[in-house]
């Protein structure tokens, strides 16, 4: 099992670029994982909301796990985001993707059937007694409408060794520092909002997994280690630099915010799946002020 000390610091929940037919776009998806490794990012999460998961299909995740593995070559983990309201294609998918070069599921809570804290637990239980990868719980209750309960992930924390994490995206900062200060020293509390990532690093979290790095590898993961290792002062620095264009990545919804980003930085183009449709050509002006302000501040 992975030690978790190599997923402190920032992931990142990459986007899935596409071809304007539609098609996945691997050559560009080649470039990002380039410009994320290079700019010192710890790990890589495919295949979760930012990744445009749910308008994929099972065929295409495989191919697409299976380059990224292949491209990433075993430079950084990579931990695969396996989610959804059905336990058992879950299960189901564990057995068809091939794993061999995962360090660990993103596993985001059951979605819109609004399961009980029991069911929750229920469902990562079995989720956690059939995995052969170390698990990551993902709360994220503005999408998926329930939230998981700080007793519920710190019972799961408790009981399951396999459960090494959370990413923790409620914004309860008293759910938040709850669960820090419940839950074994080795589990990971991970912030899920790129703007609370240094506050919830001050109150004792291990890092990110990130959106807004997608398009600032060097200056996110530079932010985080900075913090992690209490050099508060100049973290803050990098974090007010990004901290104007990090709401507009989710204003006109997301990942239609950061593909603008990663088309104005010329990284990947700015397709997207229905039902995302890109950002309005005003937002697309405005994206491309807060970058320029980035670096006439750096």
């Amino acid at each position: 099992m992975i030690s978790t000390k190599k997923l402190r610091g920032t992931g990142v929940a990459i986007v899935t670029p596409f071809h304007k037919d539609g098609s996945i776009n691997f050559k560009c998806l080649e470039k990002l994982i380039t410009h994320l490794i290079d700019g010192k990012v710890e790990y890589l999460v495919p295949l979760g909301t930012t990744g445009e998961s749910v308008t994929l299909s099972t065929d295409e995740k495989m191919a697409i796990l299976d380059f990224v593995v292949d491209t990433v070559d075993g430079r950084i983990p990579v931990i695969l985001g396996l989610g959804g309201n059905n336990t058992n294609e879950i299960l189901k998918g564990l057995e068809k993707y091939d794993l061999s070069g995962v360090s660990a599921i993103l596993s985001v809570s059951p979605y819109y059937n609004k399961p009980t804290q029991k069911g929750i637990y229920q469902h990562y239980k079995v989720i956690s007694s059939e995995s052969p990868l170390p698990v990551i719980l993902y709360n994220v209750p503005s999408r998926t409408g329930s939230n998981i309960s700080a007793e519920t992930t710190i019972s799961l924390a408790n009981e399951f060794e396999n459960i090494i994490g959370i990413k923790e995206a409620s914004g309860d900062f008293e759910q938040i520092m709850n669960i820090i200060h419940n839950t074994p020293e080795s589990f990971l509390t991970i912030s899920g909002d790129d703007l609370l990532t240094l506050p919830m690093i001050a109150s004792g979290a291990d890092g990110v997994i990130s959106v807004v790095a997608n398009a600032f590898p060097k200056e996110f993961s530079e932010m985080t280690r900075l913090a992690l290792k209490g050099q508060t002062e100049k973290a803050r620095m990098i974090h007010y630099r990004l901290s104007s264009i990090i709401p507009m990545l989710f204003s006109e919804g997301s990942p239609s915010g950061i593909k603008a980003v990663l088309s104005i930085k010329e990284i990947c183009e700015d397709y997207l799946r229905l039902p995302l449709v890109p950002v309005s050509k005003a937002h697309q002006n405005k994206l491309q002020a807060a970058i320029d302000a980035i670096y006439e501040t750096a």
